[in-house]
């Protein structure tokens, strides 16, 4: 392998640029179509509007206009370069594909797939987490909202970055990691890759239904056996939701199609053709792969790829056990997210990271929490006059480290921890502690806010609180 990567570095430096441009992000983002080509579901997709919230922005105008210009959300983020990818540090890329449904009604379209691919090139290691798109989370600048929304709301405002971005940065906030880049594909350069390297190898774990769109074609893969498939039946297997398993089902799918592509790309009888109709094929599928990686990036982030074992990529998906059925304020179905269970998978995959140790319940005179040293705010939301103060005096007394205590400026019902980095032991006693819900757990990543968690005490503590 490494006399093989040698020589592709030796054709890169003889390529024009574009040929390199496609080459770089053809061996990174080939393994990103498999899962980021458009959902061409059939009445699967209703239901996809902003979820008008109080002190949400109101979109002007109609909301299939493409030109609205409505009221700027507050606190929306701007957008800034990438840092420049050192090449040993850990990397992640949010790949994306976006609701076909809207596309065809001439509408701004949501994300209807997020995948997370996290590499660590020192390691040789990578991780892939699906994120399904209903999951009810903060967008930045936005309120609450369905996670595929914060693609929409970056479109419909004309953000810096777009849609993506906003995306990236929402992630980036919901998962407690750095994510440094985004790739969007749409589902034409999806069929075009995968026809282009022969098609992709399948093994399905239950009986599936595929078929070209129209109809043109249909198939019913049987569980247990090998399938090699085209582009369109390729896109039709990762769409599907008619199994038992639903959304998470074609996750799971989504991702063994990730390795199929990627396992196909390392055929030695493969890549030269490729490399061969590099120029044209990137004329012709350019216009569908949008991203923020340069140049530079692309190149070593593919070679990186191509390196990588599969047997050293984990994979994970955020499935129902991790979340809880339940209705917007517009009545609308979404899944509340249990931060717990999410974490948990989030380490296991991430940990390599730095940003978020494993979860676990400290043992009886544990140093775990004075030794992980998060600084912690306090904001009283009680009603109840000196409550704060006497919490922050207990917690410090076990060894949390309280740096500010302050007034919320209101009431609320229901303590909250919110996390802006991650600090799993701290959050774990807290919560165990103070009796906070999982669903009263929230990820808000930012290293920068100048605090590692913030407890915003509420009538419930001051009900039950059992501070000597």
């Amino acid at each position: 392998m490494k006399g093989f990567i040698q020589k592709l570095i030796s054709r890169l430096k003889e390529m024009d640029t574009l040929t390199k441009v496609f080459l770089g992000l053809f061996t990174v983002l080939a393994v990103a179509t498999s899962i980021v080509a458009f959902q061409l579901v059939r009445g699967l997709t209703t239901g996809m509007t902003i979820i008008d919230l109080p002190g949400a922005p109101v979109l002007g105008g109609n909301k299939d206009d493409d030109n609205q210009t409505g009221p700027q959300p507050e606190s929306a983020i701007g957008i800034a370069a990438p840092e420049s990818w050192d090449g040993k540090s850990r990397v992640t890329v949010l790949l994306m594909g976006l609701d076909y449904s809207d596309w065809r009604e001439g509408t701004t379209p949501h994300s209807d797939t997020m995948i997370m691919l996290s590499i660590d090139p020192i390691s040789k290691t990578a991780s892939m987490l699906s994120i399904p798109r209903d999951i009810w989370i903060s967008i930045p600048g936005f309120d609450h909202g369905r996670i595929n929304e914060a693609y929409f709301n970056g479109e419909a405002y004309k953000l810096p970055g777009g849609g993506a971005e906003l995306a990236r940065q929402t992630v980036e906030q919901f998962i407690g990691v750095p994510v440094q880049y985004f790739a969007v594909v749409d589902f034409q350069a999806f069929i075009r890759i995968i026809d282009e390297i022969g098609g992709v190898k399948v093994h399905p774990d239950q009986p599936i239904k595929i078929e070209k769109e129209g109809g043109a074609e249909e198939q019913i893969l049987e569980p247990g056996r090998d399938y090699v498939i085209d582009g369109e039946l390729a896109l039709a297997y990762i769409r599907e939701r008619h199994t038992q398993g639903g959304d998470v089902d074609r996750a799971n799918r989504q991702q063994e199609v990730i390795l199929s592509v990627k396992n196909q790309i390392l055929r030695y009888d493969s890549l030269p053709g490729l490399v061969a109709k590099a120029p044209v094929l990137y004329e012709e599928i350019s216009s569908g792969i949008r991203t923020n990686l340069n140049l530079s990036e692309a190149i070593q982030l593919g070679v990186l790829a191509l390196q990588l074992d599969v047997g050293n990529i984990k994979r994970g998906v955020i499935n129902y056990e991790m979340v809880i059925p339940a209705k917007s304020p517009d009545g609308e179905a979404i899944l509340k997210p249990i931060p717990d269970k999410i974490r948990s998978l989030r380490d296991d995959l991430f940990a390599a990271n730095g940003t978020a140790g494993p979860i676990a319940v400290p043992a009886e005179n544990s140093t775990l929490v004075r030794d992980e040293a998060a600084s912690v705010v306090i904001w009283d939301a009680s009603g109840q006059a000196g409550l704060a103060d006497r919490t922050s005096n207990y917690l410090q007394s076990q060894g949390v480290s309280v740096v500010q205590v302050a007034d919320a400026g209101g009431y609320q019902p229901a303590t909250k921890i919110e996390i802006f980095n991650g600090k799993p032991y701290t959050v774990n006693f807290l919560a165990q502690t103070m009796g906070v819900a999982s669903a009263n757990i929230w990820n808000a990543y930012d290293p920068n806010v100048g605090m590692d968690v913030r407890v915003t005490i509420g009538g419930d503590w001051a009900a039950n609180n059992q501070i000597p």
